[in-house]
Order: C-alpha cells, then sequence, then structure tokens
C-alpha cells in the first residue's frame, strides 16, 4: 500500500498536514515512515498512529481532563477527576488502583444501627 506522499508524487520532505486548527495530523519522512494524528474539537489528541503499527488513543472528560489511555500493546490506564480537576480514581490494565473518590457516609435508622452492633444504647448529648 502506496503511502500519501507516495500517492501525490511528493518528492520535498518532510511531508506534513495540518488541519484548520495547525494541529500536525500528518507526517511522512523520505523513507516512508509516517504517523497521523486525530484531534477533537478542543484540540485534545485522540489517536495517533505509526506506519510500524503502533497506535494509542485517548478520551477527554469535559474539562479536557484525560479519561482514558490505551496502547497498541494492550496496556490502559482509566482516570476520573473531581469538579476542581483534582484526579481521585485510578486504573491500569496492570492492576494498579489509586482511589481517592469519597466515601458516602452511611445513614442507619436507631432500629439499623441496633441491629448493626447488636445491642441497645442511648446516644450523648
Amino acid at each position: 500500500m502506496k503511502t500519501i506522499a507516495q500517492q501525490l508524487n511528493v518528492k520535498d520532505f518532510p511531508f506534513v498536514i495540518r488541519d484548520k486548527n495547525n494541529n500536525l495530523i500528518y507526517h511522512e519522512s523520505s523513507d516512508g515512515y509516517w504517523l497521523k494524528r486525530e484531534f477533537d474539537k478542543n484540540n485534545n489528541k485522540i489517536y495517533h498512529e505509526y506506519s510500524d503499527g503502533y497506535w494509542s488513543k485517548r478520551e477527554y472528560d469535559k474539562n479536557n481532563n484525560k479519561i482514558y489511555h490505551e496502547y497498541s500493546d494492550g496496556y490502559w490506564y482509566k482516570q476520573e477527576y473531581d469538579s476542581n480537576n483534582n484526579r481521585i480514581y485510578y486504573e491500569s490494565s496492570s492492576g494498579d488502583i489509586i482511589d481517592k473518590r469519597p466515601k458516602p457516609i452511611p445513614e442507619f435508622t436507631m432500629e439499623e444501627l441496633i441491629a448493626k452492633v447488636g445491642f441497645e444504647f442511648k446516644i450523648k448529648k
């Protein structure tokens, strides 16, 4: 399969294509090695691929925080952020987990609480 530069009979290298936001979306060198990139509407790189078969894809939240990244070798990680853009959760395909998400405070009726502790009690004021 011919590269884009070969199809266009380009002789001047490097051959570069940029999108309307000036993001580099294609680069090819004289030896035929190329890279492709894709960007979302916020100019976040969401995909790239090289002529050797390596690729990577990414996803972002509404605040442009990277929430998912996957590589062609199978490795991936995902993340969550709070409303202040602080990372509160991380998990990877290698088993790493960092969980700083707030834990809900359980609520019980008095009867449920007595059942949990196994005896009656009084609450001091």
